[in-house]
């Protein structure tokens, strides 16, 4: 556990080779937190392999859904912040970047803010958190998905000229503890539904843990209803980053991030390699192995 600003202790681990090349994996969500699988997407005789749980979900402490009122200090900034103490923590100099999903959009922030601290970018299931995302993912996608949207839009209770986002970021913070729950089963229900049009894709099992959803819900919607703490035009100059490696995997199915951002994200880095996976969404066996590919390849590139 590693103390940080505003009273955080974030869990973090490593495994791997402790003198092998050091990358960070960023997890989804936000507030997803971590899970084991993360590390088979690196060489473990040949990389230091660092996991963490953002400040707020996982193993980090305080759970957002124990305090409330820890949500003013999580933000995008909070998060970079946190990042780079653990970095000079475990004493790395420069380190390969994995996000996923959300994970992009804390590996890119984190990149704009310390360049000189990153070696590679490794991004996969482009989720950039930018308002016109984030009016897609919760409102334009009902084109694609009526009947579940409608469901989730008669859930959140809104009023008229509401935005959908910030009806459910009220319902999750809620002082009475069954609206946040309810709100967060109707939010996970909606964010199995469009996950992918792949013909072969089935929406996940009920979550085994329906704490770690009220985690991600509450933790989505703050970070959505504020677009993500950054500017509308945070991602469209990244000329500074282009002296770094970058891998950008994006499946062609993916509806939670259509693959439009993803190739935009590539033009705004010429030097970026694109990698697009045809037959899955967001995320998928053949995505993750593309990653792990990915990563085995930066070792021989850097030596």
């Amino acid at each position: 556990m590693l103390p940080v600003e505003d009273g955080h202790q974030l869990y973090w681990e490593t495994s791997g080779n402790p003198a092998g090349k050091p990358a960070v994996y960023l997890h989804g969500g936000p507030g997803a937190g971590m899970r084991s699988g993360y590390r088979r997407r690196f060489d473990p005789d040949r990389y230091l392999i660092v996991g963490l749980d953002q400040r707020g979900c996982g193993r980090s402490r305080p759970l957002v859904t124990d305090d409330l009122t820890t949500l003013p200090s999580n933000t995008t900034q909070a998060l970079v912040a946190d990042l780079e103490a653990l970095r000079r923590h475990l004493g790395i100099d420069r380190w390969l970047l994995l996000g996923v999903s959300w994970g992009t959009t804390l590996a890119l922030a984190y990149t704009q803010a310390h360049p000189d601290k990153v070696s590679e970018l490794v991004l996969a299931a482009i989720g950039l958190t930018t308002p016109s995302y984030v009016d897609w993912i919760t409102e334009g996608v009902a084109m694609l998905f009526p009947s579940e949207w409608e469901r989730f839009e008669a859930a959140s209770g809104r009023r008229p000229g509401q935005k959908l986002v910030d009806a459910y970021q009220q319902l999750l913070t809620s002082a009475d503890p069954d609206v946040r729950a309810q709100a967060a089963l109707d939010w996970a229900a909606w964010e199995d539904a469009h996950i992918s049009l792949a013909p072969n894709w089935r929406p996940a099992p009920p979550d085994p843990d329906p704490p770690r959803w009220r985690v991600m819900a509450t933790l989505v919607t703050h970070y959505w209803a504020n677009t993500g703490f950054l500017t509308p035009d945070a991602f469209t100059d990244l000329h500074q980053l282009d002296s770094i490696p970058t891998t950008i995997v994006h499946g062609r199915y993916d509806v939670s991030g259509p693959i439009g951002q993803a190739w935009a994200l590539h033009r705004a880095l010429p030097g970026s390699t694109f990698v697009e996976i045809a037959d899955e969404g967001h995320g998928g066996p053949h995505m993750m192995q593309t990653v792990t590919d990915a990563t085995t390849a930066l070792l021989e590139s850097s030596r």
